[in-house]
């Protein structure tokens, strides 16, 4: 006997035994909002610094300050430099785990090692112009050039591993990179709550409620103390005196990732569901279902790359990665025993949110909502088995006690099957669908013309039958629960089972083709002895 395939909703009903939201990789940009144009760049240099003569030569004078501060701060502190060569990239924080360890081990904040590397960055450069009395005058513009940037990789009592990395040109743009696991963690050793972790997460808790209680307060007030209260122990190319003057970093979001972790009570059912999960929906970055994903209206000029990426990763699994614009939803097997739902925003505007963090709540929820939607999507995609009653009303004409006929839906029919298989290309759609989107979505399944009277005929039978309903105050349609389980089911049941069953074809298993012969040779012979033979 074959083995069971597990279905999403059999796992996310009754065995899940953790399923816990948190912010997960938190990357921040750092800068200084009033150095970001040449005029501001000017203002700094003379009405600020007093310098009567904006020369490039002072960004020199600035930055070799920087780095003596720096080197007087690694020397007094014993704090160990380590130099990034071009087979570090992606694999720094490897390269400085034993240095964070050893401070982690004191028990207290500090940086763990003082990381140095070459790395383009947006600076400011300067171009030598002369005039027509023949003066010297420069211009500064904005240029990406390969300089020096310095990792302080630290270790803080809240949140653990982390890093700030500084440029040492003009105007010294930073980043800022932190864990809001590794935050959840010790809030919940600090406040007594018992767990078991998970690599970059939890496995298990005594008390899961308030566990997610301590991940809903991770929001941008947090993290800002964390930022601001390292930027004063560090060594930084602005003095106080800059600072007082309004010359201070400001930051904003550059990669969030929002993840979901939903920890299974049988790790063995994990692999096997997975897989399943993976070939049933192979198809959920196509523009239709992404923009049902995240929430936004995609239109044919919208830009940005719409697609479902499978990988298989060194480990044996396996990621599911929906690509929307510049951001992306992962899912995968967390040390297999547990799925891990994480939607990475690598521009908070792909969501309709600004950048600065203090949108960060706004962005996590809008977030959230997408992880919450992607399983939504999958309960259909594979728990879409009808009762008899259900289908028979759907299938053959009714009448309600009005006297209102209500027409069928007929399994089989290629029209009803290219309207359901349409409906499912618009499944859950958040802005809904029109009379004309749907009738060219039916007009392509079909291969044949399709008339605006037979789109309002099925549109007609479609409300009647409660499959679909009108959004108020609009000439758009969205489907309702029924609806969504009978497109999918005539769809699902006629392309994966009645197709493959009744007919020879190529793509089907070997056995199954031997069968099907073997079956139109008996029924051949029984028609030959009723001697029912072919008309000529």
């Amino acid at each position: 006997m074959g083995a069971h395939t597990v279905t999403v909703s059999e796992v996310l009903d009754g065995h899940v035994a953790l399923d816990i939201q948190c912010l997960d990789r938190i990357y921040l940009n750092a800068y200084v909002p009033i150095l970001q144009t040449s005029g501001q760049m000017v203002a700094f240099l003379s009405s600020h610094l007093g310098y009567p003569f904006p020369s490039p030569a002072l960004f020199n004078q600035i930055g070799q300050r920087f780095r003596r501060a720096v080197n007087s701060y690694a020397e007094a502190n014993g704090i160990p430099w380590v130099r990034f060569g071009k087979d570090d990239v992606g694999g720094k924080l490897e390269v400085m785990r034993p240095y964070l360890d050893r401070q982690a081990a004191t028990g207290r904040s500090g940086v763990a090692a003082i990381g140095v590397a070459q790395e383009y960055q947006r600076v400011w450069t300067a171009y030598e112009h002369h005039t027509t009395s023949g003066a010297v005058q420069w211009r500064f513009t904005k240029a990406d050039r390969r300089v020096s940037v310095y990792y302080f990789y630290l270790w803080d009592a809240d949140f653990g591993p982390a890093f700030v990395k500084v440029c040492t040109y003009f105007p010294y743009p930073a980043k800022i990179w932190l864990n809001g696991h590794e935050w959840a963690k010790r809030q919940a050793a600090q406040a007594g709550i018992g767990f078991r972790e998970l690599s970059n997460g939890f496995a298990a808790t005594d008390d899961p409620r308030a566990l997610q209680d301590i991940c809903d307060r991770l929001g941008p007030g947090t993290i800002n103390v964390f930022v601001q209260r390292w930027l004063a122990r560090l060594p930084l190319p602005f003095t106080s005196a800059d600072r007082d003057a309004g010359y201070w970093w400001e930051t904003s979001m550059r990669q969030i990732e929002i993840s979901r972790t939903m920890v299974f009570d049988a790790p063995r059912h994990a692999r096997g569901f997975f897989e399943a999960l993976v070939a049933d929906n192979l198809d959920l970055g196509r523009p239709h279902n992404v923009e049902i994903i995240f929430n936004r209206l995609i239109r044919r000029d919208t830009r940005g790359v719409f697609r479902t990426a499978i990988d298989r990763r060194d480990n044996g699994g396996v990621m599911v990665n929906l690509f929307y614009k510049h951001s992306r939803i992962k899912q995968y097997l967390k040390d297999g025993r547990a799925m891990r739902i994480e939607t990475v925003i690598n521009a908070p505007r792909d969501l309709g949110c600004n950048a600065r963090l203090p949108n960060l709540e706004e962005l996590q929820t809008k977030a959230r909502a997408a992880n919450h939607r992607i399983l939504d999507a999958e309960r259909v995609g594979q728990g879409c088995v009808l009762a008899s009653p259900a289908f028979g009303r759907i299938a053959h004409p009714t009448v309600d006690p009005d006297g209102q006929r209500t027409p069928a839906l007929r399994f089989g029919d290629p029209r009803v099957m290219a309207l359901t298989g349409a409906l499912c290309q618009t499944l859950l759609a958040a802005t809904g669908f029109t009379n004309k989107n749907l009738r060219v979505l039916i007009a392509g399944l079909l291969g044949s013309d399709y008339r605006p009277g037979q789109m309002t005929y099925d549109l007609r039978r479609l409300r009647l039958a409660g499959l679909i309903r009108r959004l108020p105050h609009s000439n758009r349609y969205t489907l309702t629960g029924e609806g969504i389980r009978i497109a999918v089911f005539y769809t699902k049941v006629y392309n994966r089972l009645l197709v493959p069953l009744t007919a020879d074809q190529p793509q089907a298993p070997p056995e199954l083709r031997h069968a099907l012969r073997t079956l139109d040779h008996h029924v051949d012979n029984y028609i030959d002895h009723a001697r029912l033979a072919p008309a000529a």
